[in-house]
């Protein structure tokens, strides 16, 4: 029986970082026509955006202090379906008040969601004993990719954002909601660890989660720089076709998703520092190509790389918060998962002015130096338990709710 709910458990899990992983590339694949719609200028467009992932970070903020009352997957089994009807909510509005208005509770809302997911995902790799993070996201990879794709049939047919959006909701909504009924919390399962994960918050160390916040930061910038820089570069710097420019950004989902789905494979055989040293070195190596590439299609060579490199980094990162903080994970993760907003939010603006002001190619070496410095920090990676002790996590039967 335990088994069996570990399995559904992990499904279930995984079927919630897919439905994320379209809703999210639904949302930001289709900001151009979210600014045609509501007649969003240039100059307050950077404001709609920033606003995303500030608000995501109190929803992370928020989400922490609930999790001490409220289980994580009571959390996201509510916070998904929100997230799906904001996006719908981002397609049926006409006014500018709305578009803030839905925007707004999809920041919210998907911060309550990360946070929650990635807990849950922690909690589930302790009860199995063995890497599985990776997995989690990559079904959020292969979601985005359907998503990505979802939005290119909308624009290639001129569809509105409300006909583009609706099916996915309509289909994705009930899927969400009725897989929740198999979510399992493995953090809940031995007596009193309740009370474990409430006395824990207060003494989960900064200093010693900070490096995990650092790296954190780096991997979102490096992300950042490919999802909004990618096509750009490759068009005004490298000189490619204006259809050529869209696939680096596909490429890159595509790599992130094949290096998610051996990565656990890796982290099992080699360790996780082992495996974030090698991803950051060779998305290191893939700014760098970038850089200095030549033509469109080294070009693409390069955001190959990032993607292989980059995609190991945030999901080993939750994990070893996990295990550094193990009675008060939930805790820790919501707190870490406030710096991947960090990261989105500097990476786009930072690579954009040192664009104008110096050089595309010049920028691209920035994100290329912070990736490389989570070398420095790779070791916390591998830490041992902070003031709970026994490091070896063992398997344990789980609670479903």
């Amino acid at each position: 029986m335990t088994d069996a709910r570990l399995r559904h458990g992990r499904a279930s899990l995984a079927l919630s970082f897919f439905v994320q992983g379209v809703t999210f590339a639904l949302l930001v694949t289709r900001i151009p026509a979210i600014q045609d719609r509501y007649g969003i200028s240039d100059g307050l467009l950077p404001l709609f955006l920033a606003a995303v992932p500030i608000l995501a970070g109190a929803g992370s903020v928020v989400t922490e202090k609930v999790v001490a009352r409220v289980r994580p997957g009571g959390v996201l089994r509510w916070a998904q379906p929100v997230v799906l009807l904001a996006l719908l909510g981002v397609g049926a509005g006409n006014a500018l008040w709305e578009a803030a208005l839905a925007l707004g509770v999809f920041g919210l809302a998907v911060g309550a969601l990360d946070a929650s997911m990635n807990m849950m995902g922690v909690s589930l790799q302790r009860a199995y004993g063995r890497s599985i993070m990776l997995g989690f996201h990559a079904t959020y990879s292969l979601g985005g990719i359907a998503g990505a794709s979802m939005a290119w049939a909308g624009a290639h047919w001129d569809l509105s954002l409300l006909v583009s959006y609706l099916p996915a909701v309509v289909v994705l909504l009930p899927v969400a909601f009725i897989g929740s009924r198999w979510y399992a919390d493995g953090a809940s399962v031995e007596k009193g660890l309740g009370e474990a994960q409430g006395k824990g918050a207060a003494s989960v160390s900064f200093k010693l989660l900070m490096p995990l916040c650092l790296v954190m930061s780096f991997a979102y910038i490096g992300d950042s720089t490919v999802s909004n820089w990618s096509a750009k570069y490759l068009q005004d710097v490298l000189g490619s076709s204006e259809q050529l420019s869209t696939v680096p950004y596909n490429v890159y989902m595509v790599t992130t998703l094949l290096g998610r789905a051996v990565g656990d494979f890796g982290v099992r055989r080699f360790g996780a520092v082992a495996v974030v040293r090698f991803g950051s070195v060779l998305a290191a190596a893939g700014f760098g190509v970038v850089a200095v590439a030549g033509g469109a299609w080294v070009g693409m060579l390069g955001f190959t790389l990032l993607g292989l490199g980059l995609c190991v980094i945030v999901p080993q990162t939750f994990a070893a918060a996990g295990r550094m903080f193990p009675g008060a994970s939930d805790t820790a993760i919501a707190r870490l998962n406030v710096f991947n907003y960090v990261g989105f939010l500097v990476g786009s603006p930072l690579v954009g002015a040192l664009g104008d002001a110096w050089s595309y190619r010049g920028a691209m070496l920035v994100p290329m130096v912070l990736v490389l410095a989570t070398l420095v920090y790779a070791k916390s990676f591998g830490a041992e338990p902070a003031r709970y002790g026994g490091g070896h996590e063992r398997p344990h039967t789980v609670d479903v709710g």
